[in-house]
């Protein structure tokens, strides 16, 4: 049972979180909003909104910055992980498309099984490979249409998307100590909100001349809904490590993906080609099968 519901909640956090690319894209093409500014409101608004709710709940926030040992971890999850994660999916979709960004994200599942056998220092088990090996074969078909030829990403964009990949793992392995200790909600909510500082500060985002942009209520109202929706897909996804493996949740988020071009093809029109069609089902018999023999091999 606690199995299952860390399934539910890594599938319904990776469907929100992917249904936010489509949305970041549409605000990326039709505003004037840049990636650092747009990012930072998000980041400041998310994280003072999670700090607020468990302060009207009666949570101490302070206590986790008494401990050297424990704010050293919170600092170094916020900006390598949240930010890193957060700027470069953004940064990936400016330079291609939400589609296209959280696909890239899926080269996270190489890092962390990586990562995790290198700890382990054995190789990972068989299913783990067939789920990531079928998984890639389907995101190949999604991102290529089956042809070697449609391989076009700029070099921008890909490093971009290696960027996403490799934030995204160490977002799914580093913080397991933190919210065991803290809870999620807790170290979320810092993270953001001091993720959001540092990039204000870089960005210099009390100077910037983007702020008259947020006047146009429904650019905001779209700007808050990403807000919304994107923290709850974080709260859901690290709340889904209690129950399931890393290198399962980084392999069961394919949905996200599917997500993004659910959404890109109804809302943005983009086309899908037949092999992408084809791919989209790789990948979720691939989750399907990863999660059944996941679950045979707990049992045995």
């Amino acid at each position: 049972m606690l199995r299952a519901k860390g399934i539910m909640l890594i599938i319904t956090g990776a469907m929100l979180w992917g249904s936010t690319g489509p949305l970041m894209e549409w605000i990326l093409s039709n505003s004037e909003l840049s990636v650092p500014f747009m990012l930072t409101i998000r980041l400041l608004v998310a994280g003072i909104g999670l700090l607020a709710f468990l302060k009207i709940k009666g949570t101490p926030l302070n206590p986790i910055w008494r401990q050297s040992f424990w704010f050293k971890r919170l600092i170094i999850f916020a900006l390598f992980g949240m930010l890193g994660v957060q700027y470069s999916f953004v940064a990936a979709i400016e330079a291609s498309d939400a589609v296209v960004a959280t696909l890239l994200q899926f080269l996270a599942p190489i890092f962390v099984v990586i990562f995790v056998s290198w700890g382990l220092k054995k190789w990972p088990p068989k299913y783990q490979l067939f789920g990531i090996i079928g998984t890639l074969f389907g995101l190949f078909l999604l991102l290529t249409n089956g042809s070697f030829t449609n391989l076009l990403l700029s070099p921008v964009a890909l490093a971009w998307g290696i960027a996403v990949g490799f934030s995204f793992a160490f977002y799914t392995l580093y913080p397991g100590s933190l919210m065991k200790e803290w809870g999620v909600l807790l170290v979320v909510g810092w993270s953001m909100l001091i993720g959001g500082v540092v990039l204000g500060i870089i960005s210099r985002v009390w100077q910037s001349d983007e702020w008259s942009l947020l006047l146009d209520w429904k650019l905001s109202i779209l700007l808050l809904t990403v807000i919304v929706i994107g923290t709850l897909a974080f709260v859901l996804f690290l709340s889904s490590m209690k129950y399931i493996s890393a290198i399962e949740t980084s392999i069961l988020s394919s949905m996200e993906p599917l997500t993004a071009m659910v959404i890109s093809v109804i809302w943005l029109q983009q086309v899908l080609g037949k092999w992408q069609l084809v791919g989209a089902l790789v990948m979720l018999v691939c989750v399907t099968w990863l999660s059944i023999a996941g679950e045979k091999k707990k049992v045995v």
